[in-house]
């Protein structure tokens, strides 16, 4: 039995979580800051929904990647330092998430990212919780990503390419800028291979929350630009 969540239910413990139904926790709830920031903190993050209602998750094992450990090909690390590409933090954030909602996945019938998710997600970057790394060429916007950091902990959502590497390119851009301000941990959800080939591996759920917890509590929010980072690749 999946619980619905209430307008002022708490989420149930995460170990209630199906692991044959890939960690769907509950059912329900609205998607206030407060509410989607309580989720984050304990390992729980809304994906699709059922009926105009969002589904949280806890999947275990649970997919992240740590900074150290980024696969850096000599390929991307070539586009990295000849261009043409160009990087931008936080400029067009509600570009990026359009751009991650229109770009089709394998395995899933439209897209997950719903008006309202969109609407909840543009209110958390509004409120300097959610931010975007984005991929210029000449001006326009061809690929990038976006996601939360709640102390030195960043979370995942999306990303998307209009041009060979466009995403990869900005995930290379948000790594420097993790490493080089201290985050300890990337929350990628679930497997894919995409994720894999960049160094993202599984890890178990009880392993996941224990480094959460001492990541969100660590420190306030960075200043999100691109600004200051280190030149060389």
């Amino acid at each position: 039995m999946i619980p619905f969540l209430g307008p002022l239910d708490p989420f149930p413990p995460v170990a209630a979580a199906h692991a044959e139904m890939n960690g769907l926790l509950a059912v329900g709830g609205e998607l206030l800051p407060d509410r989607l920031l309580d989720a984050y903190r304990r390992g729980i993050f809304p994906w699709g929904t059922v009926e105009g209602q969002p589904l949280w998750y806890s999947p275990d094992p649970r997919m992240v990647l740590f900074p150290p450990e980024f696969r850096l090909t000599r390929s991307l690390r070539k586009i990295l330092r000849n261009g043409p590409l160009t990087v931008k933090f936080d400029s067009d954030f509600a570009g990026v998430i359009d751009g991650c909602a229109a770009t089709p996945r394998p395995g899933q019938d439209g897209t997950w990212i719903t008006s309202d998710m969109r609407d909840a997600y543009l209110r958390l970057h509004e409120l300097g919780w959610a931010h975007s790394v984005e991929t210029w060429e000449e001006g326009e916007l061809v690929g990038g990503l976006y996601g939360l950091a709640i102390g030195r902990m960043f979370y995942g959502e999306s990303m998307f390419s209009r041009r060979d590497n466009a995403s990869k390119f900005a995930f290379a851009h948000l790594i420097r800028y993790l490493q080089h301000h201290g985050f300890g941990m990337i929350d990628c959800q679930m497997y894919t291979t995409h994720l894999a080939s960049l160094g993202a591996r599984e890890i178990p759920r009880s392993q996941f929350l224990d480094r959460l917890q001492q990541l969100t509590a660590a420190g306030g929010r960075a200043d999100w630009s691109a600004t200051g980072l280190p030149a060389k690749w």
